[in-house]
């Protein structure tokens, strides 16, 4: 009788350890968009979910929740920031944004300026930041192309956060690029996902 009570308690103590451990583990949030979102993969394809499974690989105890939403903006990032800090309360937030902004249109000035605040708001959260930059066609004129571009070191240097140059650094400007992208020419295929990753990685290792 007491062998058996002694299993049943180990056996729930150990359950209940293991939910704790997994309510306790750091939590990575990353905020983007389609590009995150895994827009036109399986689940599962995306660097996101990679980067979890990278984690899990190399006995990190992070747990990266994926808040992405195809299409977003860093406007409708900034206003559903302060939610998702209460919610998941992340040790370290990765914001990937702004893409969508420029195949809009929208002031650069203003995409700045969402981006350094939500940065900051993350920070004033207790969290670790890393921005993750992008870069937009040479159609968009030459000087335009490096103002967007320059934004994201800029708002990393102002908040003191990591920084991601180029997510689609080895992807977008392969000499072959068109076959590493969906039909659409703006979301990459499967395959670039790992090297996605890789781009991600040197900025976020060092904060875990």
């Amino acid at each position: 009788m007491v062998a058996h009570c002694s299993v049943g308690l180990l056996a729930g103590w150990t359950s209940g350890s293991m939910a704790a451990a997994a309510v306790e583990a750091p939590v990575i949030l990353v905020v983007g968009d389609s590009l995150s979102a895994e827009y036109g993969l399986k689940a599962g394809a995306g660097w996101v979910a990679l980067l979890q499974a990278r984690l899990t690989e190399q006995k990190k105890p992070h747990r990266v929740v994926n808040a992405s939403i195809s299409g977003d903006t860093t406007s409708g990032g900034r206003s559903r920031l302060p939610a998702a800090l209460r919610t998941h309360k992340p040790a370290i937030v990765i914001l990937e944004l702004g893409g969508n902004d420029a195949l809009r249109g929208l002031p650069l000035a203003s995409t700045r300026d969402n981006l350094l605040a939500m940065a900051r708001a993350a920070q004033a959260a207790g969290a670790k930041v890393v921005i993750v930059g992008m870069q937009v066609p040479p159609n968009y004129g030459a000087s335009y192309g490096r103002e967007f571009e320059g934004l994201f070191a800029d708002v990393a240097r102002q908040a003191k956060a990591g920084l991601v140059p180029f997510l689609l650094k080895g992807v977008a400007d392969r000499t072959d690029a068109l076959d590493w992208f969906q039909p659409d020419r703006i979301h990459p295929l499967a395959k670039a996902h790992p090297q996605m990753l890789d781009n991600v990685w040197p900025a976020l290792k060092p904060l875990l």
